[in-house]
């Protein structure tokens, strides 16, 4: 996504002594992806954040998607008395949150005491990646489609219902139709204009498959400033859809439908703003890119556990469904789990795995690391597949999150590409997850078993 020039600290303390600004936002992507934080006012920003740092609780790096503290972290836990971290501003990401009366927001990276980086959060994760793609001599650069299903239903309103019988924005399948994303334009304009009020650059907005469901679409941008502006995103689209009374989910699959993807397209430069994946002969995929895919294969399913976090995202595999279930690339195809398209320079690969709930950093990283092994390991080029990937006989995208988390956990590859550590504690966050899980009696259960067993 490509980001306008950013809010200045000498713009922002003018704002803010004129009471344009009286809040700013200080908030760092947890493991879910989630922007967690403090508002804070402006003096004490100045005066001390912004020279410094401030500080919180260690445990958001170690909670359940509820922000319950849950066991098996080592980097904190009760008997470590849950102390804080640092919240380190990243004063290039600041901007205004115009979504938000009078506020701005700054997006923090997150480190231990004596300001070392916490290597199990996520944008750390992608830095270092990106510092071994930059030892050869290259630049990252990717963009997201997020799709999400809008609701005319308050999120409170959809809680007290438990999520049954709400009313989707629209009622058929509005995919690229202009009559039906008419009917939505009001929120869905309101999210277009903040985001670029806020420096993001908005390409465009269509309808989708689904009923009520929708992408907001943006200008690629270097992988970080894309992670980062994916996540405001995320978070100002629900703000801004319940203060117009309606509801967001992003969650990979609602109901039986089409689920929520998240395309993750990605393509490398030199260090003269030469596109690598491009072939001498100016629309064919260099023996780097060739390479660089069949790493993305070779690891993608012990890596499927950052495409796909959560026990819902393995509903959205299915066949015919726009979500992949082989493990295939193919030109401009569809049906295969990496699509590359593009043309001469903007010759890219689309990640279909990712469905809505992702974590971005964590995406981008895994796909830098196993691209990266495959022109590092000289791996052979795997043919192109042509015609329809789903009833193909090539090895299958992970079904199960219990499946994905083993694959995840045990892999040496993962432990040499983010660290031992680093596997451990994500192998625990799937495994609080499933404990989680299997813990629940389901609304099907009770349907099947209540009479009739």
């Amino acid at each position: 996504m490509a980001d306008e020039p950013k809010l200045t600290l000498p713009a922002l303390r003018e704002m803010s002594e004129r009471g344009q600004i009286d809040t700013i936002i200080m908030a760092a992507p947890d493991m879910q992806g989630r922007l967690q934080g403090k508002r804070v006012m402006p003096k004490f920003f100045f005066d001390s954040v912004a020279a410094e740092a401030a500080e919180g609780c260690s445990y958001l790096l170690a909670t359940d998607i509820e922000c319950a503290p849950v066991p098996g972290y080592d980097l904190t836990s009760w008997e470590k008395g849950y102390g804080d971290f640092i919240f380190a501003p990243d004063l290039s990401t600041l901007r205004l949150a115009p979504w938000q009366p009078g506020a701005a927001i700054i997006l923090c990276d997150i480190e231990l005491k004596g300001h070392r980086p916490a290597d199990v959060a996520p944008r750390t994760m992608l830095k270092k990646q990106l510092e071994r793609l930059a030892s050869h001599g290259l630049s990252a650069f990717a963009a997201t489609e997020l799709e999400f299903i809008l609701f005319k239903n308050t999120y409170e309103d959809a809680w007290n219902r438990a999520y049954r019988g709400l009313t989707p924005a629209n009622q058929y399948n509005n995919d690229y139709s202009i009559l039906g994303t008419a009917r939505v334009e009001t929120v869905i304009r309101a999210i277009r204009n903040a985001m670029e009020a806020a420096g993001i650059q908005v390409e465009n907005s269509k309808g989708e498959c689904n009923l009520g469901q929708h992408e907001i679409n943006f200008a690629y941008s270097d992988a970080v400033t894309t992670c980062d502006a994916h996540v405001i995103y995320k978070e100002a689209a629900k703000e801004i859809a319940a203060s117009m009374d309606h509801a967001i989910t992003f969650m990979a699959k609602f109901n039986e439908r089409e689920g929520n993807s998240c395309h993750t397209h990605l393509s490398l430069r030199d260090g003269n703003g030469k596109a690598v994946f491009l072939g001498e002969d100016g629309h064919s995929p260099s023996k780097f890119f060739l390479q660089f895919l069949a790493g993305l294969l070779k690891h993608a399913p012990e890596l499927t556990f950052f495409f796909a976090p959560n026990i819902n995202s393995y509903k959205r595999f299915a066949a015919g469904s726009f979500a992949p279930t082989a493990l295939a690339w193919g030109m401009d195809n569809r049906t295969c789990a990496l699509r590359i398209l593009g043309h001469g320079k903007s010759l890219r690969v689309e990640n279909r795995l990712p469905g809505g709930d992702v974590n971005p950093y964590l995406v981008l990283a895994a796909m830098l690391a196993a691209g990266l092994d495959g022109v590092e390991s000289d791996l052979p080029p795997v043919p192109m597949f042509t015609g329809n990937a789903y009833v193909s006989g090539l090895p299958r995208v992970p079904g199960t999150l219990a499946e994905a988390a083993k694959l995840f956990g045990e892999s040496e590859f993962n432990k040499a590409a983010f660290g031992a550590e680093v596997v451990a504690h994500y192998a625990n966050m799937a495994k609080v997850e499933l404990d989680a899980f299997n813990a629940a009696v389901t609304d099907w259960e009770r349907f099947r078993s209540f009479e009739r067993m």
